[in-house]
């Protein structure tokens, strides 16, 4: 698999490995809110490689980059069709249907949840 450079390098200057996001409804474009934490290469490539909905849906461009953490199970993916500034995906284990997040996976760094 390969993880496009662009997103592990935004990953790293950013310091964003196991960081949690929370964006609010209003700003979803699937208007459903997304709690999510950002995976490490590790885990990109097991949950992209091994886990579904990455399995049947790698084969299209998308690579697992997040984990949900409300519980759903629906892992959030980049697209690498997309490109560098490409929108940020959440994919339905259940049925692997395809909802855009934001336009732009860069605009996450307005949501990163605060350390305690």
């Amino acid at each position: 698999m390969n993880i496009p450079d662009y997103w592990l390098d935004f990953v790293s200057k950013n310091d964003l490995s196991n960081k949690s996001f929370e964006i609010p409804d209003d700003f979803d474009l699937s208007e459903l809110g997304a709690d999510f934490k950002v995976f490490t290469r590790s885990e990109i490539e097991d949950e992209t490689s091994h886990c579904y909905p990455g399995i049947n849906v790698v084969k299209s461009g998308y690579i697992a980059v997040g984990s949900c953490l409300c519980g759903s199970g629906d892992p959030y993916f980049i697209n690498v069709n997309d490109g560098e500034n490409g929108k940020l995906y959440r994919v339905y284990h259940d049925n692997n249907s395809v909802d855009i997040v934001v336009n732009n996976y860069k605009d996450i760094l307005n949501f990163v949840e605060s350390e305690n």
